[in-house]
């Protein structure tokens, strides 16, 4: 991965990065409706979403999507309920650099600058089936907290969805 640059996207970069996971995002473990992607991707405007990208040149290779939630509370430890964490949305590489550990890479990155920020614990989700998926978030120390039928967003293989939780402060 020479000449590679890691940055943090900006809303100059939303339109490239729907493109690239559009493009090569799609397979049958992931869900990405157009419109709830856009729109997710849309707020690295205003801040409340934001993402890490790797370019060489002009040319974008892959990016990991983030922001802060409540969404995962029902995961949070007793001493920590009710507080502010963190979920990874979207993760994405292009097909030319896939499997060469640039998403393992992004991922380790966006973890330390989300521990930079004082977040204790960080949320990421995947079909249950999704072999590449689990091998990036096992190296980056993610451990799987739950498996769930999940029909509506997973209409392959055992259409069940695996919550994996990373935390960074015990």
């Amino acid at each position: 991965m020479d000449n590679l640059r890691i940055r943090q996207a900006t809303a100059d970069d939303i339109d490239n990065l729907c493109v690239l996971i559009f493009e090569h995002g799609p397979n049958p473990w992931n869900h990405l409706p157009s419109v709830e992607v856009t729109a997710h991707l849309q707020q690295i405007a205003d801040g409340s979403v934001s993402a890490l990208l790797a370019e060489r040149g002009s040319e974008l290779l892959g990016f990991i999507s983030y922001q802060h939630s409540r969404h995962f509370a029902r995961y949070q430890p007793p001493a920590r309920c009710g507080q502010e964490h963190a979920y990874i949305c979207e993760a994405v590489t292009h097909r030319a650099v896939a499997g060469q550990g640039l998403g393992s890479r992004l991922l380790k990155q966006v973890v330390a600058a989300l521990a930079e920020q004082g977040v204790s614990d960080i949320y990421i989700d995947r079909h249950e089936e999704n072999a590449a998926s689990a091998g990036m978030m096992r190296k980056a120390g993610f451990v799987e907290i739950e498996t769930y039928a999940d029909p509506e967003r997973r209409s392959n293989g055992s259409r069940r969805t695996t919550v994996c939780c990373l935390r960074l402060h015990v």
